[in-house]
């Protein structure tokens, strides 16, 4: 049996890698953390059986322990519970997928205490990379990424060299509002940018795949994880969302992942790897697909992607101010507080303000992600 714990487990990545636990059947899970939803870790812990679960505040975890009294799974609260369930007892894998940059702490502990990281939290390596790849290497811990395509570029760098690599095609669907102009986008709702053409995902990561901020993560996550350049990682648009990153070697050759949009798949070899397993799903039909399509991200209208750049080559805690930034604001838009052009605003107003501090401590990199919050919520 192969033992994991799961940050995160009533999200979108969380709930997908328990129906990859349930499919497969040798998985035990020893540790469940989530947020506020006790409703489905309820459910979760009377399947699963953890010994551990985790929520944030010690008013829903005194909830949860009396809705399962009749269990033998302890509930533990706040920073000190996740950190609990991710350096669990005999936990092999944690699977990281809450939202944040409150993964950072538990990622790290987890690391010291020898558990290999299957990774779908961005923020810890944006804003700690620099921290969590040399502790990975010391503590010979391995980093497998989850997310979609940084999955795809993991499996297209299995059997070659990293000498060998040329850069990185990050590819992007281009959200649901691909092509529009930015005077198109000035009245934006909600709903509208919540509708994403191919992915189910939570709301931040959606709203973050629209105005391809997303992405932005993406190349600097990219950057820590492959150990390459920022601009060794191109972004191209591939809306049919088929093609999940690919990389071109020094000779030229080009290696893809392709696949239906399905998370489980990245899910599972993430959990298994170096082994593959059969996955129940849509498969792929070229015949029915006949083509792909292929574009240049428009990096005018959807400048974050371009502030993104420039706040992974700058390093530091840039890419701190980068994230926090676009952490508040989405939530400012997700509660109509603020108009959808805004997000993007509010992220380069923040860099512009903000005086980089190069091979930040972790306390360095909690603080900007304060006073980044400060400086959006003296705005109103």
């Amino acid at each position: 049996m192969k033992r994991i714990a799961i940050l995160g487990s009533t999200g979108s990545i969380g709930t997908q890698t328990l129906e990859v636990v349930r499919e497969n059947g040798d998985i035990e899970v020893l540790g469940l953390a989530a947020g506020s939803n006790i409703t489905l870790l309820e459910e979760q812990i009377r399947q699963f059986h953890p010994r551990l679960a985790a929520v944030w505040s010690e008013e829903k975890a005194i909830e949860l322990r009396t809705r399962i009294a009749d269990t033998d799974t302890k509930v533990v609260s706040g920073m000190d519970g996740l950190i609990e369930v991710s350096i669990l007892k005999d936990t092999e894998i944690l699977v990281t997928a809450i939202v944040g940059m409150i993964g950072i702490r538990p990622t790290i502990e987890a690391i010291k205490a020898g558990k290999d990281i299957a990774l779908a939290n961005k923020e810890t390596l944006v804003t700690a990379g620099h921290i969590i790849m040399p502790l990975a290497a010391e503590k010979n811990v391995s980093i497998l990424p989850v997310d979609s395509e940084h999955s795809a570029i993991f499996q297209s760098l299995q059997g070659n060299e990293h000498k060998a690599i040329h850069k990185i095609l990050l590819t992007a669907s281009g959200g649901p509002f691909r092509g529009r102009t930015e005077e198109e986008l000035l009245d934006i709702k909600v709903e509208d940018a919540l509708k994403h053409p191919n992915w189910s995902m939570g709301q931040k990561i959606t709203i973050d795949s629209s105005t391809m901020v997303n992405k932005g993560l993406e190349v600097i996550e990219a950057k820590w994880l492959f150990q390459v350049d920022v601009d060794q990682v191109q972004v191209i648009v591939q809306p049919q969302s088929i093609i999940h990153s690919m990389v071109e070697y020094v000779d030229g050759a080009i290696m893809a992942e392709l696949g239906t949009p399905d998370m489980k798949l990245p899910i599972q070899y993430a959990l298994y790897y170096p082994h593959r397993r059969y996955l129940p799903g849509e498969r792929l039909d070229f015949y029915s697909l006949g083509r792909l399509e292929f574009e240049k991200p428009d990096m005018r209208t959807f400048y974050g992607l371009a502030l993104a750049y420039e706040a992974g080559r700058a390093g530091g805690t840039l890419p701190t101010v980068f994230n926090a930034a676009n952490e508040l604001a989405v939530s400012q838009f997700l509660n109509r507080q603020i108009k959808y052009l805004e997000i993007m605003e509010i992220i380069e107003d923040c860099m512009q303000a903000h005086k980089n501090i190069e091979n930040p401590t972790l306390q360095q990199i909690l603080d900007t992600e304060a006073a980044t919050y400060e400086r959006i919520n003296s705005r109103r």
